[in-house]
C-alpha cells in the first residue's frame, strides 16, 4: 500500500507535546494500532503521529478510506469537526481551527451567491447552499468560547509574535494575558516571553490596568460648607477608599484565579 505524506495537511492541526507523543507512543507498542488511519485516495488525512510511530516500531495498522472527500476543503473541514470534537483540544486551539472553519464556509457560501441567477439572489428558501451565514456567535458556540474570548484569540493571530503564540499554545500564558501582551510591538512582545511566566504575566497586569480610565477627583467642599455638607464629604472619601480596597481586592482575586487556570493548564 502507498501511503502520501502532504506536508501542508500534517502542518495544518497544532503538532502533539511531547509528552502527549510519547503517551501515544507507549499506547501503541502496549496496546497497537485500534484506530484506522484515514485516507483521501493515497494521502494520509488523520493519522500522521501514529503511522510514523507504526512505521518506526513495525506496529501493524489498518486505513480507512473516506469516499464523502470532493476537494481539500473538504479534507480541512473534516480534520477541524474532527480535533474540534477532541477533548484535549485547548481553547484556544479550538478557537483558532473554528476561525479556519469560518473561513472555508464563508468563501464557499460567497462562491455559490456569485454562481446564483440575479433574479434569485438568495435562493428559493432565503438561505445560501452552503448552509447559514457563519457569524461570530456560530464561531465562538463551535470553539466553545465566548465571544469574547473568541476576538481576543483573533487579536492573538493577527499581532501577536510567533513567540507568543507558542506561549499561549503551550499554556505558559492564558489567551486574555495573551492578548493584553499582543498590543505591544512584537519586540516587546518576545522580551516578555523571554521573561518567561511570571515576566508575561506581570505585563499584562499592567497592560490591563493602564487601560483603565482614570477615576475622577473628588472636589473639595466649599471654604463655607456646613456641617452635614462637610460630613457628607468626609463620608464620600470613605466610600471611595472602602471601594477602591474592594476593586484591588477584586483585581488579586481575578490574577489568582487565572494564575491557577494556567498552572492546570500546564499540569
Amino acid at each position: 500500500m502507498t501511503i502520501t505524506i502532504n506536508e501542508d495537511l500534517r502542518a495544518y492541526i497544532d503538532p502533539l507535546t511531547e509528552d502527549e507523543f510519547a503517551s501515544l507512543e507507549r499506547s501503541l507498542l502496549a496496546e497497537g494500532c485500534r484506530d484506522a488511519l484515514v485516507l483521501w485516495g493515497d494521502i494520509l488525512v488523520d493519522g500522521h503521529n501514529r503511522y510514523g510511530l507504526c512505521q518506526k516500531h513495525g506496529i501493524p495498522f489498518n486505513t480507512l478510506q473516506n469516499q464523502t472527500f470532493q476537494s481539500m476543503d473538504d479534507v480541512h473541514l473534516w480534520m477541524i469537526d474532527n480535533h474540534l470534537g477532541r477533548r484535549s483540544v485547548s481553547d484556544f486551539q479550538r478557537g483558532v481551527l473554528a476561525l479556519r472553519k469560518k473561513e472555508i464556509v464563508s468563501a464557499r457560501q460567497a462562491q455559490a451567491q456569485a454562481q446564483r441567477p440575479p433574479a434569485d439572489p438568495a435562493g428559493a428558501d432565503g438561505q445560501s447552499e452552503a448552509g447559514p451565514p457563519w457569524t461570530r456567535e456560530a464561531v465562538a458556540r463551535a470553539a466553545r468560547v465566548s465571544s469574547a474570548t473568541l476576538g481576543q484569540i483573533e487579536k492573538i493571530q493577527k499581532t501577536a509574535a510567533p513567540e507568543l503564540v507558542s506561549a499561549v499554545r503551550s499554556g505558559v500564558i492564558s489567551i486574555n494575558a495573551a492578548a493584553a501582551v499582543a498590543s505591544l510591538p512584537s519586540e516587546k512582545q518576545v522580551a516578555a516571553v523571554a521573561g518567561g511566566k511570571k515576566e508575561l504575566r506581570q505585563v499584562a497586569r499592567q497592560l490591563r490596568e493602564a487601560r483603565l480610565p482614570p477615576k475622577p477627583e473628588l472636589a473639595p467642599p466649599p471654604d463655607n460648607a456646613t456641617p452635614d455638607q462637610l460630613t457628607i464629604h468626609r463620608l464620600t472619601l470613605l466610600v471611595d477608599e472602602l471601594t477602591n480596597e474592594r476593586d484591588q481586592l477584586k483585581k488579586k482575586v481575578q490574577h489568582l484565579t487565572i494564575a491557577l487556570a494556567e498552572a492546570r493548564g500546564g499540569q
